[in-house]
């Protein structure tokens, strides 16, 4: 396994990649003190990183980032 930096997905948005019989991929974020977030994982097939896999990572970060703001006010 080794992790790498993703900041094309997002800011603090880190990749681990899982070589076995198959090459694996997880998306995650743990710049936040309450939990570390999955945002996608996924069997790599080719070398390259699809597109489509990349726009879900920055789609569920935005998400993220949002529900998070949404929690903060909901909190004050």
């Amino acid at each position: 396994m080794s992790p790498g930096a993703l900041a094309s997905v997002g800011p603090g948005v880190r990749e681990i990649r899982i070589h076995t019989e198959g090459a694996y991929r997880v998306f995650y974020v743990a710049a936040f003190e309450e939990a570390i977030y999955v945002l996608h994982a996924f069997e790599k097939k080719t070398r390259k990183t699809a597109a489509r896999h990349l726009e879900i990572g920055r789609q569920r970060f935005r998400a993220l980032v949002q529900m998070r703001q949404h929690e903060k006010k909901r909190n004050r």
